[in-house]
């Protein structure tokens, strides 16, 4: 099992929003739940759960597998972790963003 953590200034609609677009795209996932702070996705490569917490202008993501940090979903989730805007400004996702 592994976690990884990413602040960002990136809202959590977005960041949730972009998780639901992106992840399913590079990776046999779909998501399974969804609250306002939380996104769950699971499939062939195993299951990621994301939470977001708003803590002023910046949103942490904290990102929890339960595969080892070689596998594919680790791989992909940390960059997923990696496409997210860290300060305003940094040049936001992009549509059909492949890598």
């Amino acid at each position: 099992m592994a976690s990884y953590e990413r602040t960002t200034a990136a809202g959590m609609k977005q960041v949730l929003d972009e998780a639901e677009r992106m992840l399913p795209e590079r990776l046999p996932i779909e998501q399974t739940r969804r609250d306002r702070h939380s996104a769950t996705f699971a499939g062939g490569d195993g299951v990621l759960t994301l939470s977001v917490h708003r803590h002023g202008m910046d949103t942490q993501v904290v990102a929890r597998t339960d595969q080892v940090r070689t596998s594919r979903l680790d791989m992909e989730t940390q960059y997923f972790l990696g496409k997210l805007p860290y300060q305003p400004g940094n040049a936001p996702f992009t549509a059909g963003d492949q890598g």
